[in-house]
């Protein structure tokens, strides 16, 4: 049987939203056509998805972790099963559709750390309302959405989700990544009326909030969120700046990237990881300015091993890593 905290809930985090695997195929040029045969230093299939990969992150910083996502009966969806559930992510609230294959990204990687990144839906984006049904509600204390813009079945159900999530006494978290079509809404600002922790990075805020600089999406945004609501915008390379209100002015942190020993593999998922440190952080009680540390810590470990989840930290490695982030007043 599940443990069951004090509060009667059996898992700290429900996380909803789309499965796919990933296939990094890392490069050392530029990619050629013309019919060429082209050598690559590697090729590794993975976890993918940003949903999943944060519900990856979180498992792994001791976070108990519930699944609710949609894959094809096939041999990606088996695979995907089997590394949540070795990962220590339950994986019961997972539906098998059997008309559709299992969505897949295929991450092209340049030793810089850019990438291109090649999707085919498939299951991406069939996860629904009902998939998070009120007894999954009842048992979660925190609901986590990745990849708004993929979550096709979702756009219109998410705020009436919200809604039920935060009347059910759930806080709630939402990662909106990159719109395909950077038409940057499909009603995600009425999700955030809903929304406790709202993770984006500078590009992704103000497409959101229709502004010049991210400065004035996160006060757009804040505008919009309950009381006590976060902002996490995610820099890459520089880290990230966590936003709140104090008393009606915006009070801002920013958590520098703290050097690691080892070369960079790759950057897919660092953003995911992030949001998993920060969303452990929280859910552990620890204060914004000790979340966001361990936010970036986690997604800096990640950037350590192929893909998403290949080098995600335990929660003891991400502690002390997180001792060495600097986090100041920005």
């Amino acid at each position: 049987m599940a443990d069951v905290d004090a509060g009667g809930r059996m898992t700290d985090l429900l996380v909803v939203g789309e499965l796919c695997v990933d296939i990094i195929v890392a490069l050392d040029g530029e990619l050629r056509f013309g019919q060429h045969e082209q050598l690559v230093p590697s090729t590794t299939l993975t976890m993918g998805s940003s949903s999943a990969i944060t519900a990856c992150g979180a498992a792994a910083a001791g976070v108990r972790t519930t699944m609710v996502g949609v894959v094809g009966r096939d041999d990606f969806g088996d695979y995907i099963v089997r590394e949540l559930a070795s990962r220590g992510v339950d994986t019961s609230r997972i539906r098998i559709d059997e008309s559709l294959p299992t969505g897949s990204s295929t991450h092209l990687t340049r030793p810089d750390g850019d990438r291109a990144i090649l999707t085919a839906m498939g299951s991406i984006g069939e996860v629904r309302r009902a998939d998070a049904s009120p007894d999954a509600l009842a048992s979660a204390r925190h609901l986590h959405i990745g990849s708004y813009f993929l979550q096709r079945s979702l756009w219109a159900e998410a705020p009436a989700l919200y809604a039920d999530a935060r009347a059910a006494g759930l806080t709630t978290s939402l990662d909106g990544n990159f719109d395909p079509d950077e038409e940057w809404d499909r009603g995600i600002l009425s999700v955030l009326v809903h929304t406790d922790v709202f993770f984006a990075n500078e590009q992704e805020l103000t497409g959101i909030a229709r502004t010049a600089t991210a400065d004035d999406a996160v006060e757009s945004l804040l505008d919009r969120m309950p009381a006590g609501a976060v902002v996490v915008c995610k820099l890459g390379a520089d880290g990230a700046v966590a936003a709140r209100r104090d008393g009606g002015a915006t009070v801002r942190v920013h958590a520098g990237v703290p050097e690691l020993d080892g070369r960079l593999v790759d950057t897919v998922g660092a953003g995911d990881s992030l949001a998993a440190g920060f969303l452990a952080g929280l859910l552990s009680g620890e204060p914004v300015e000790r979340a966001l540390a361990l936010g970036v810590a986690c997604g800096t470990a990640s950037t350590r091993g192929a893909g998403g989840v290949g080098a995600q930290p335990d929660r003891t490695a991400a502690e002390a890593l997180a001792d060495r982030v600097d986090v100041h007043p920005s």
